[in-house]
């Protein structure tokens, strides 16, 4: 397969490009870096990006950023942190994406475990992960030609514990190279509509 990898040079991205590429094509992008780059809060950005390529097999979504801060803080605009980038930027990448993708061919986003088990100081980013995973479930109904599309919902990564780990006191972190074979399932399995827990 041929797959665009979108925040490939993230935690996550590296470690899908690490169980994807031994079997099959990857092209890396990034806002600054990978093979080619692109700013998925922008869909001009990627309607641009998208004819470099061309056809491919599956698009693969790890990038995304969300605010992290005290209730009292939060504002419109730090909520828009998250809504802009994650939220709307993996929607861009499914509304300008799925004319490239081939026939039967897959979107994978990423969400994570805030959609169901909140935490302090993360009401920003259970809203951008609760709405990924809605969004996914209403999209596998009506995409065309047999394309397909599912989320990943990650806990906190082992490798990332150093900066989000006194978020997330008491959960147990997982190797990124474990999260990465959800991905894989997505990829190179046939379900749609799914979200795929990795805690």
């Amino acid at each position: 397969m041929k797959i665009i990898l979108i925040g490939a040079s993230g935690t996550l991205g590296k470690a899908v490009a690490a169980e994807l590429s031994p079997r099959h094509e990857i092209v890396a992008v990034g806002r600054k870096s990978g093979d080619l780059q692109a700013d998925m809060r922008d869909i001009k950005s990627l309607r641009a990006l998208l004819p470099k390529v061309g056809k491919v097999d599956a698009i693969v979504c790890t990038a995304g950023s969300v605010h992290f801060g005290q209730w009292a803080e939060l504002t419109p605009e730090t909520f828009d942190i998250g809504l802009r980038d994650k939220l709307m930027g993996q929607v861009n990448v499914v509304l300008t994406g799925q004319e490239f993708l081939n026939d039967g061919g897959s979107f994978t986003l990423t969400s994570g475990i805030l959609s169901e088990d909140p935490i302090r100081y993360g009401a920003a980013a259970s809203l951008v992960n609760g709405a990924l995973e809605s969004f996914v479930r209403a999209a596998a109904i009506e995409l065309p030609r047999g394309l397909r599309i599912n989320v990943v919902s990650p806990t906190v990564v082992q490798e990332s514990m150093g900066s989000f780990g006194p978020y997330f006191r008491g959960y147990k972190a997982v190797p990124a190279s474990d999260a990465a074979l959800a991905y894989s399932k997505s990829v190179e399995g046939r379900q749609t509509g799914q979200i795929y827990k990795v805690w």
